[in-house]
């Protein structure tokens, strides 16, 4: 069977369409007619989005949770002896919109005699390299449905590491742009009326004061400017940092940054180590795997130095010397993953080391998390601090002047 498009007009004139998964088009026109249905049109689904380019602009990704749901439900179903096939088949009724259409496709191609990889590969953007690896090298092996529930592992372990980096680095971006625009409407509205309130023309004031309402001059009068220089500089670095010097003097400057930098070694070590650790384990020879490792992690510092030492590394059949040039790897890492290397359980220790530093990673963002409240209301306290001693300290030299004619009378 196989996907189909319909546009059709039901008994009260009303247009619908929709998908629907049969044998051929005539099946997909019976179907509908039983249903009350007048067909107008029924095509393949493949040839129903060709051409329009501007669907994919809007078109939703398949979610994580998804994409895991249905790896741990074809495990189950492969365990329990169902055919590949059929497994698929059961599977694309669980699911909608286009992780089901991306199922029956991936059917169609398996029955007209193309490997699971191979139909995996046609969507990048919903299955990645190392998951049809994976898939590929369990296909070989025959223990696809092994392979399967490691990728379930991996992903969970991954999602659940992205959340919690993402909840300790949400919250302050957020709590940061609150007091900006908090910050920028006391500058901009309520200092100026004070100052005109309770500071006379010509008056010396101190030097916060003077601080405080030139910033509020010219924001005031150049807000709109500054807000499309600021717009543009920002847009300018998220360019820049898609170039390949971009990339890499960025990932420099994050591994240098206090609180970004430690993240980012720890994301690096952990990503390379599970993903490299995991090809190794499922079969996957060294080569072939350090190709994927260099195209799937993040940080270009590391990326560039295995795609330069790729060749020496297959052929020594070592790799820890080439971590070490990094000054990501930290040397207990280097020593486990060099001792895998002398045992040959290379794979084992890089699953241990990333193990150990996911750990580590989810301590670190946990910790982060509960520092960060009492971080935000320091900075607003001083801030806000800062604006208050610039307003009253002109305040009172005026009212210190309106007491001295009194005291020496």
């Amino acid at each position: 069977m196989a996907l189909y498009f319909y546009r059709a007009f039901s008994r009260e004139g009303k247009k619908v369409t929709g998908y629907l998964d049969a044998s051929s088009t005539a099946a997909i026109k019976e179907q509908l007619t039983r249903q009350g249905f007048f067909p107008v049109s029924i095509i393949p689904a493949s040839e129903e989005k060709k051409g329009k380019w501007w669907q994919k602009l809007f078109e939703k990704p398949i979610r994580p949770k998804d994409k895991i749901l249905f790896t741990q439900q074809l495990a189950t179903l492969l365990e329990a002896g169902i055919p590949l096939v059929q497994a698929l088949e059961l599977l694309s009724d669980q699911f909608t919109g286009k992780l089901r259409s991306i199922i029956i496709t991936i059917k169609d191609n398996i029955k007209g005699g193309k490997s699971f990889a191979d139909s995996l590969k046609k969507y990048p953007k919903a299955f990645s390299n190392i998951y049809v690896q994976l898939v590929r090298a369990g296909e070989a092996a025959g223990n696809l449905e092994v392979i399967l529930n490691r990728l379930v592992s991996l992903m969970e372990r991954q999602e659940e590491l992205k959340k919690r980096i993402r909840s300790a680095m949400t919250m302050p971006i957020i709590q940061l742009v609150a007091a900006i625009v908090v910050i920028g409407f006391l500058i901009i509205k309520v200092v100026p009326g004070i100052t005109e309130a309770f500071i006379k023309p010509g008056e010396e004031l101190p030097f916060t004061t003077q601080v405080l309402t030139s910033m509020s001059k010219f924001l005031g009068t150049y807000y709109l400017p500054f807000i499309i220089v600021v717009i543009a500089i920002v847009a300018g670095i998220l360019y820049w940092k898609r170039t390949a010097s971009g990339a890499r003097t960025v990932d420099k400057i994050k591994l240098k940054l206090p609180i970004i930098g430690h993240f980012t070694q720890m994301s690096a070590i952990v990503q390379f180590c599970q993903t490299l650790g995991m090809l190794l384990e499922s079969g996957v020879n060294l080569s072939e795997s350090l190709d994927i490792v260099v195209k799937v992690i993040d940080n270009k510092i590391l990326a560039d130095e295995l795609r330069t030492a790729k060749d020496k590394i297959v052929k020594q059949g070592k790799i820890a010397q080439y971590l070490k040039k990094t000054k990501i790897f930290p040397p207990i890492a280097i020593y486990m993953i060099s001792t895998g290397e002398e045992s040959g359980q290379l794979d084992k220790m890089l699953l241990n080391v990333a193990s150990m530093y996911e750990e580590d990673l989810k301590e670190y963002a946990d910790k982060l998390t509960e520092l960060i409240g009492p971080a935000m209301l320091i900075f607003m306290a001083v801030i806000v601090g800062f604006i208050v001693l610039s307003v009253v300290q002109p305040m009172m030299q005026m009212f210190e002047g309106f007491q001295m004619p009194g005291g020496i009378g």
